[in-house]
Parts: structure tokens; sequence; C-alpha cells
């Protein structure tokens, strides 16, 4: 038995003040990166970035103070930390490559909510498609199409490519393309989309709208049409008018042509024709 208690004893004697300080370095460590983590995400959280973001750099700096501090308490011991480092680089290295594609859609989500080039809410036309925003995470994005289907779209491809941001405005303009026939009346034709315009009480006096002859196209005199409306009303508008220049062109016996091409048929007679 007192062999045991010696033993136990030199080992006291031997490790106890490494192990003792490797242990106040690990609690001291611990506590530090509690610490820093509540300070950090309520610096984050005070410049209003998005709690998915505030979540993810608050558990990675964490999780890398928290190792540091292994570490540390490790070399305290003894222990070669050298290999570990060596091992948590490679590992890194190797997660690095493998979720290239990932960082990158991580990096553009950061991108995105720091920027702010849409919220939710928003509809946005971007990587080929369209829709209303109805989450932004740091990985990808969820928009709700108009027919109702919600797509994801990864990060990286929208800051690869153009943002339409249509509800970024609080007015917009209608474009519209009319066309009549060449025999028809262009003032009173111009006169009736003016009166279809001026009567429908969403479009807006400021800007002015504008009706103008845009084209003599190969078979219709074109009308460039642009009332400035409420972003939220842009469709009804556009349909609303759209139906209303049909009805009143028709009233008002004013054609609208539709593409056509005129053949002209020369005949000859035989034995009159000449020779080049």
């Amino acid at each position: 038995m007192e062999k045991w208690t010696d033993i136990a004893l030199s080992l006291i004697k031997t490790h106890g003040p490494a192990v003792l300080y490797a242990l106040i370095i690990f609690v001291l460590g611990w506590i530090t990166a509690k610490i820093i983590y509540s300070v950090l995400k309520n610096v984050l959280r005070k410049a209003r970035m998005e709690e998915t973001l505030v979540s993810f750099i608050g558990n990675l700096a964490y999780t890398l103070m928290v190792a540091f501090v292994v570490i540390a308490s490790l070399s305290k011991l003894g222990v070669d930390t050298t290999s570990f480092a060596a091992i948590i680089a490679a590992a890194g290295l190797a997660v690095g490559f493998a979720l290239q594609n990932s960082l990158g859609n991580f990096a553009s989500g950061v991108m995105i909510i720091g920027l702010k080039p849409f919220k939710i809410g928003d509809y946005i036309e971007t990587s080929g498609t369209a829709g209303v925003v109805e989450e932004i995470s740091v990985f990808a994005t969820k928009l709700r199409t108009p027919d109702n289907k919600t797509i994801i779209v990864p990060n990286g491809s929208i800051t690869a490519g153009n943002i339409t941001n249509y509800s970024a405005k609080d007015t917009r303009r209608v474009d519209m393309v009319f066309g009549i026939g060449y025999n028809d009346d262009i003032k009173q034709a111009k006169k009736i989309l003016l009166q279809i315009i001026c009567e429908d009480d969403r479009v807006l006096k400021n800007p002015e709208p504008m009706v103008v002859v845009a084209e003599l196209a190969d078979s219709s005199v074109n009308f460039a049409v642009r009332p400035w409306v409420k972003s939220a009303d842009y469709w009804d508008v556009l349909c609303h008018v759209t139906e209303q220049v049909k009805l009143r062109f028709d009233a008002a016996k004013i054609s609208i042509p539709y593409p056509q091409t005129d053949v002209h048929l020369h005949s000859v007679v035989p034995g009159n024709s000449t020779a080049a």
C-alpha cells in the first residue's frame, strides 16, 4: 500500500503542476470562449445581420477557440501538438476542397445578406427564373413562382449573374406596343389610347404617361404606350389596358393587323417572254 502511495505522490510532484496548469488553461479558455461567443453574437445582432448568419459565424468562432484551448492545454501537459495542428490543417484543407461549392454559396450568401440586393417579399428575376423571395439562407435562396412553385436557387448562381429586382422601386413603367393598319386614322387611334390611359385611376399623373408613334412596321403602324403605375398595380394595369384597347379599337373600326405577307402574281403569256 505504501508503495502505491509513494508512486502517487511521486506522480503528483512530477506532473501535478503541469496537470493543474492545463486544467486552469482549459477552464479559463473555455469560459473566455463562451464570453467571446456571446459578445460576438450580440455585436452581429446589433449590426442587423441575419440570425442564420449570426448563428453560423458564432458557432464557427466558438469551435475554433475551443480547439485552440484544447491544443494549448495538451501542450502544457507536454504533449507534442505539432502533429495535431498538422492533422487539423490537413483536415481543413480536405474539407475546403470537398465543400468548395458550398463555401462559394456561403460567401455569396454573406454578400446577399450584407449588401441586400433584395429582401423577403421582393419579386426578383435571377439565374433564369423569377419569383417572390420567401427565404434567404447562407447557402441558398427560396423563391415562390407566380404559379405557386418553390424554387431553391444556390446563392453562388445568384451573385454570378444579373439580379433584376422588380420590387426595389415604388413605381414601374408599363411598356406596351399596339399596332393599327396603315389605312386607319392615326390621330383617332392615339386619342383612344390616351383616353384609356387617363381614365384608369391607377395610372400616375407624374411622370406623365406617353403615347407616341414608335415604328412604321412591315404590316402596322405601332404605338408605344408608356404609363407609370405603382409596382403593385403593374400586372393589373397591363391586362386592363390591353383588353380596353381591343374593345375600343373594335368599336371605332380600327384594325389591329397581324403579321402578313403580300404575294403579287404576274401572268406570263406564252411566246411573249424575251431572252436576256
